[in-house]
């Protein structure tokens, strides 16, 4: 079954700012909560829909990609894979977006106060999140045409191998914290015009761990990790561009105690090629013909993403003649189909003659085949790349 549009899915227009996309999910967030749709798996259903796409629609980058390429440029493979979560869970959306609702804990629980029901969902967050980390990666076009694995070492804060990252000593080093007495969470009741509202949140003694340290390990000196050198591994799919970011979701910084790693952040930058250029998912190669060859035709090499390739240049070539090799250029990101390569024809005019050469030219010009005659036929450049292009 094909997915839903995430526009439609928040039922806001493609011209929405953040603030109404922040609404219009939390509000069908809060119809569709399992809370208040005890065992609903339709309404379960639902309410990861609409996470999805509140996840690629709230951040700028994931969406300008899903604004140009649609489901495929946020799919599995592009982000988290590109961002995209598929099989998110219900921890995945409270623990991401628990901020939408004011708090980490349930959201129906947030909003309507009390239970709901049992904070269905919620989990205790142990220690604090690490911090995302960006880095580049540059790609050839062969690399991009074909989609590469590539290894990179990353310098980052690493687990503490001593204490496993969780800050202490050793095993009986951890107490039960007196703020929250272990639940990892404290209420908060507060007056409004409509009432007094329940809230909850991470007890802010133990950062929701519900334990604190008595004796810090030495290694880390409780912190529960440590800088260091990480190798990973990024597979990268054919047809991205410059400036295009894939996200690794928990291979950013560790957690400080215990806490949940960062994201890692990759940026793409394109590698100049000697020969060729990008323009969108087609290359562009700029041939230069003497003028002899464009005057009795030949056959000429040109490089390719793949290897040379012979072409054939008819006699009469005119300068601004565009040749096209299909299926050459580049591939969508996770989608079928390819760009050509557009091969723009130059004439080679020589810059110095010697007097051999002067007086054959000279004896040409006043030839009367060599005087232009354009005909209708005759198109210029702009003519030629919109056949091309439309």
């Amino acid at each position: 079954m094909a997915k839903r549009d995430f526009y439609e899915i928040l039922g806001v227009s493609k011209s929405a700012d953040e603030t109404a996309i922040k609404k219009a999910y939390r509000k069908i967030a809060m119809k569709y909560h399992p809370d208040r749709n005890p065992d609903d798996k339709a309404a379960e259903e639902k309410f990861k829909e609409a996470a999805e796409a509140y996840e690629i629609l709230s951040d700028a980058d994931k969406r300008a990609r899903y604004d140009r390429f649609g489901h495929a440029g946020v799919g599995q493979n592009a982000g988290g894979g590109f961002g995209g979560r598929g099989g998110m869970t219900m921890e995945d959306i409270f623990s991401q977006f628990g901020d939408v609702f004011g708090d980490g804990g349930s959201p129906f629980e947030s909003f309507f106060g009390g239970s709901g029901g049992g904070g269905r969902g919620r989990t205790r967050s142990r220690g604090q999140r690490g911090s995302n980390l960006r880095v580049k990666v540059k790609l050839t076009l062969a690399e991009i045409a074909s989609g590469v694995n590539k290894k990179i070492k990353v310098k980052k804060q690493l687990n503490c191998t001593t204490c496993n990252g969780s800050g202490a000593k050793d095993s009986g080093s951890v107490a039960t914290c007196n703020t929250c007495r272990g639940s990892g969470y404290v209420r908060q009741v507060r007056s409004t015009f409509l009432g007094q509202m329940q809230t909850t949140a991470a007890c802010p003694s133990c950062s929701g761990s519900g334990q604190t340290i008595t004796a810090k390990c030495g290694t880390c000196k409780g912190e529960g990790r440590n800088v260091g050198e990480d190798t990973i591994e990024l597979d990268i799919p054919a047809g991205v561009a410059e400036g295009m970011q894939l996200s690794l979701q928990g291979k950013g910084n560790s957690g400080a105690m215990g806490g949940p790693s960062g994201d890692l952040l990759v940026s793409i930058e394109e590698a100049e090629h000697p020969h060729l250029q990008r323009d969108g998912m087609n290359l562009i190669y700029e041939l230069y013909l003497n003028f002899a060859d464009a005057s009795l035709g030949t056959s000429i090499e040109v490089p390719t993403i793949d290897g040379k390739v012979k072409i054939k240049i008819p006699a009469g070539t005119q300068a601004g003649k565009i040749f096209r090799l299909k299926g050459k250029g580049l591939p969508a990101v996770q989608s079928y189909g390819k760009g050509d390569q557009l091969i723009h024809t130059s004439i080679w005019t020589p810059k110095k003659l010697n007097d051999q050469e002067r007086k054959l030219m000279e004896k040409l010009r006043t030839m009367p085949n060599f005087d232009p005659q354009p005909g209708k036929s005759e198109k210029g450049f702009f003519d030629k790349m919109k056949d091309y292009f439309t």
